[in-house]
Order: C-alpha cells, then sequence, then structure tokens
C-alpha cells in the first residue's frame, strides 16, 4: 500500500508539473539552427541544384528531342528545387555512370543522386552515403530476344549475358548463377547504351538489370514484341535517392518530399486540386498544405512547400502513371499500402 501511494503521489505531482509547462507558439519556435545545413547553403547560394541522374533510362531519366530531361527520377530533382526555390527549373543535371556515380556524389560533384542505386548496407556505411528512402521496389531479371524460345532464367545454361560493372547486377548475377550451378560467361560494358547495342547486335544471349530497366530497355526498342522479360527475378532492388553523409538537414528534407508525395496521393491531393484543398478540414492536410504548423520550417524551407510540389510535379501516383505506365511498368510493390503495396508515409505532425 505504502509503494501504491507513493507511485500515486509520483504521478499527481507529474501531472501537476505538466500542467505549469506551455506549449511554444507558432512565434516562439525556434529557428532552424544557422549553418547545420551545408548543402542546401551551397545549393542556394549557388542558385541551382545539380542532380546526378543516369546517363539515359527511359522513364526515369532521359532528355527529350528537345533536350528537355523527363523521367521519373528527373521529377524528384525537380521536386527538391521546387521545396528550395519554388522553382522545378533550378536544376543542373549531370549524367552519370554506373561506375562513376558514386565518386561524383563523394567529391561533391553533384548535390544528390536521384537514379536507379540500390540501397545496400556497405553503400549506405562504408561509401559514406545516405539513403533517403525507397521509392521504386524493384528486382533483377533477365531480357532475352523471342526468337530464343527460352522462357527462364535456368535455360541460360551457358549463355553470354550482358552486364554493367560496378554495379549490385554484377554480384547478384555470379551469386544467382553459383547458387544454380550455371554457367554462363558475362559480357561487361560499362555504359548503359553501349549494353543495350551490344544486346540488340547479338553480342550477348541475355541482357540482365532491374525489372524497370529492362522494361524501359524493351520499350525503347523498334518492335519491343520481339524481347521477353522473363518471369524470373533473382534479387530485391530497393532503389532511392541517396546524398552524402554528415547534413541530415538536406537528407530530412529529401526523405519528406518522398513522404509527402506519397501522403498526398494517399490523401487525394493532385496537381489539379491541391489548391481547392488548402481549405479542407481534414488536419493532416492542413499541416501537409502548410496552413498550419511549423513542418516546412522544421525543415529549413517555406511552409507552402509540399503545396508547391504537389501543384508541380503532382502526387506519387501522378509521377509514376505519366512516367512508368506508358513504359509498361505497373504499380505492384510501389502500390499505396491502403492498395497492397508497400509504400507507406509515416505522419505529418
Amino acid at each position: 500500500m505504502k509503494a501504491l501511494r507513493l507511485a500515486v503521489a509520483c504521478a499527481v505531482g507529474g501531472l501537476a508539473l505538466a500542467a505549469t509547462m506551455t506549449t511554444p507558439t507558432r512565434a516562439q519556435q525556434p529557428a532552424p539552427a544557422a549553418g547545420n545545413a551545408p548543402t542546401m547553403d551551397a545549393i542556394r547560394a549557388r542558385g541551382t541544384l545539380i542532380c546526378g541522374v543516369t546517363t539515359g533510362l527511359a522513364g526515369f531519366a532521359q532528355p527529350d528531342s528537345q533536350g528537355v530531361w523527363r523521367g521519373f527520377d528527373v521529377d524528384y530533382c525537380r521536386a527538391v528545387a521546387v521545396a528550395l526555390f519554388n522553382d522545378a527549373n533550378r536544376v543542373r543535371y549531370v549524367p552519370t555512370t554506373a561506375q562513376a556515380r558514386f565518386t561524383a556524389l563523394q567529391s561533391g560533384e553533384v548535390d544528390m543522386l536521384a537514379r536507379n542505386t540500390t540501397w545496400t548496407l556497405s553503400r549506405d556505411t562504408s561509401l559514406g552515403f545516405d539513403f533517403t528512402g525507397i521509392n521504386f521496389y524493384d528486382g533483377q531479371g533477365f531480357m532475352v530476344k523471342a526468337s530464343t524460345g527460352v522462357r527462364t532464367a535456368r535455360e541460360l545454361e551457358g549463355a553470354t549475358i550482358c552486364v554493367q560493372p560496378g554495379t549490385t547486377t554484377e554480384q547478384n548475377l555470379t551469386d544467382w548463377a553459383r547458387a544454380n550451378r550455371i554457367r554462363f560467361t558475362p559480357v561487361v560494358i560499362e555504359r548503359l547504351e553501349e549494353v543495350v547495342q551490344a544486346y540488340v547486335a547479338g553480342r550477348c544471349d541475355a541482357y540482365t538489370t532491374d525489372v524497370s530497366g529492362l522494361a524501359a530497355t524493351r520499350s525503347a526498342q523498334p518492335n519491343p514484341r520481339e524481347h521477353t522479360i522473363l518471369p524470373d527475378v533473382i534479387s530485391k532492388e530497393p532503389l532511392g535517392p541517396l546524398v552524402r553523409h554528415g547534413d541530415q538537414r538536406f537528407a530530412d528534407l529529401l526523405r519528406w518530399i518522398h513522404f509527402g508525395l506519397l501522403g498526398a496521393e494517399e490523401l487525394g491531393i493532385t496537381s489539379a486540386n491541391v489548391q481547392q484543398r488548402m481549405t479542407d478540414a481534414n488536419p493532416e492536410v492542413q499541416r501537409m498544405l502548410g496552413r498550419s504548423g511549423d513542418l516546412g520550417r522544421m525543415l529549413g524551407v517555406d511552409n507552402a512547400w509540399m503545396a508547391n510540389i504537389i501543384r508541380t510535379v503532382g502526387n506519387y501516383g501522378e509521377i509514376f502513371a505519366r512516367n512508368l505506365e506508358p513504359i509498361g511498368i505497373q504499380r505492384g510493390p510501389n502500390a499505396l499500402w491502403t492498395q497492397g503495396g508497400l509504400q507507406y508515409s509515416p505522419p505529418f505532425r
């Protein structure tokens, strides 16, 4: 009983103490500390975000006939520029190969990478990077010419297989072949365009990379039906943007841009209705669009950051539909969690 009376007394005392404390008002909230966001400071001083992208992959990052970069990854670069400048055009795109991409980020040649890069433990630690989220769940597969009659990857015994060096793809291929006792001859070529040319020219029997990359490559061929993506998926390839270690503020911004794009889709906020939703009574919508709270300011940007992004690039579903559905990639695991997928945003509060 004595112990019980003591516990109750402590609880009551705690409540009394809590009652004397006040929550800071909006005006009292501290501004983001100066000097703790070196990458964002450098980008703002320069006036342009420098974004590392692939050398050209349909649906993800590729210049159009006027030289304007377009694609799923490109839209993530544009979203960051909107958050920082409210101007999606203030981006310089730097094409990077699979082997050169990490050096470009480590050396500061680019501010961030938004290209098909797999999140792995070694890249997250020993290379000194922070992955800011998984914006595309993928897996490695194989593509062959339909005329070969090959229907499964196990029929590739003795085949020549085109692959890029310096990728998880190269290691996955070796591991899969060893585990399944399949002999193959690798044709290792660095630049994506040259790998595809080698495959199309018949220098290799099969081409292996992420299934999304295979779909993009097949869609760009004169007759896509002449190429078959085999049903075998031999790895997990979680893809997403990455930044250098040591600048948590910039990493937080990219992370919450991704979550905001997902959250907007879940809440039904689109580029077409974002203005009308500004008066929505839903508290989550109000916070996301900057009508209440200081969520943007906590990230070092304007409170209207997410409203501006949605207005400019749309939500995650719009970005996916605009860039990836035309080349035959369906949502699959990249559907929202409410629709049986893996994409999920923490709460905006």
